[in-house]
């Protein structure tokens, strides 16, 4: 690819890179060592950040604000995101399959619905944005999840699919920033053996190897279909500042260097 290309910022990323700066990437970096620890710190930070992240996706659109727009959260956990969201006026609703990590956090939202991102338990376009942020790298079919969205979002509605990609420092979660290149289960065996307990994220289980080429894979098959059902807007670092926003065009390098994609769709 060329270079100038590789450097364009999308119409859909205009009003976001504004606020795509270093600072906030390094407060989100140095937030990470909270989740465990201290998790309404580290939750609540990200939820209020992707909050953010979408309102500008949506106004780089072509929409409005956030009020009232209608919101799926694949994947929400324990409410944190919920209650950002409300803050912003949004018709949110959280899925998730998981009761114990609805219930963690001791938030209660009424706009909660127990189910899996591979079944979605809506109808056919029955929302304005979609959106799931580190959920796929946790699902063994990644990628129906993603036509699962799809299929609940409006046309001319957007769907903005977030996932921790597996070569990148922090595929292995919790398991640490280097281990898992050994391998998930060499990183889950050392978890286990340093700290006295399984890991959170359990390698073939709980956690799978989602790389960057894979979702832009995803992306170039469901827009180059007879009938496309969705048209890319753009594909970004989520945690990198908009100037690095490049890496995501360099194909082999993007795998260790793009710690989180971001794949942005509008329905057709």
């Amino acid at each position: 690819m060329k270079l100038h290309a590789a450097l364009r910022i999308p119409k859909v990323l205009q009003p976001w890179k504004k606020q795509a700066h270093l600072r906030r990437s390094f407060a989100l970096l140095d937030s990470f060592k909270y989740e465990q620890p201290d998790p309404d710190r580290f939750y609540g930070l990200l939820a209020r950040d992707t909050v953010r992240l979408i309102e500008a996706i949506w106004k780089g659109s072509g929409k409005e604000s956030l009020t009232g727009t209608r919101i799926l959260d694949v994947g929400g956990g324990p409410g944190y995101f919920g209650v950002a969201f409300d803050k912003a006026g949004t018709d949110y609703i959280t899925c998730e399959p998981d009761v114990g990590e609805m219930a963690a956090a001791g938030i209660t939202l009424q706009s909660s619905v127990r189910g899996s991102g591979l079944d979605l338990p809506f109808r056919d376009s029955a929302f304005d944005i979609t959106y799931s942020s580190n959920v796929a790298e946790h699902v063994p079919e990644p990628w129906r999840m993603a036509d699962e969205m799809l299929r609940v979002t409006k046309p001319g509605g957007v769907m903005i699919y977030s996932y921790t990609c597996w070569l990148g420092p922090f595929g292995g979660h919790e398991t640490g920033l280097w281990e898992h290149y050994v391998g998930g289960e060499f990183a889950a065996r050392r978890y286990k053996k340093k700290h006295g307990k399984e890991p959170k994220n359990r390698w073939g289980e709980s956690l799978f190897n989602v790389g960057c080429a894979d979702g832009l894979r995803y992306a170039e098959r469901i827009s180059g279909e007879a009938e496309p059902r969705a048209e890319l807007l753009a594909a970004f670092p989520r945690y990198h500042p908009w100037w690095a926003w490049w890496m995501v065009h360099i194909p082999g390098f993007r795998e260790f260097a793009v710690s989180n994609l971001v794949l942005v769709f509008r329905k057709k």
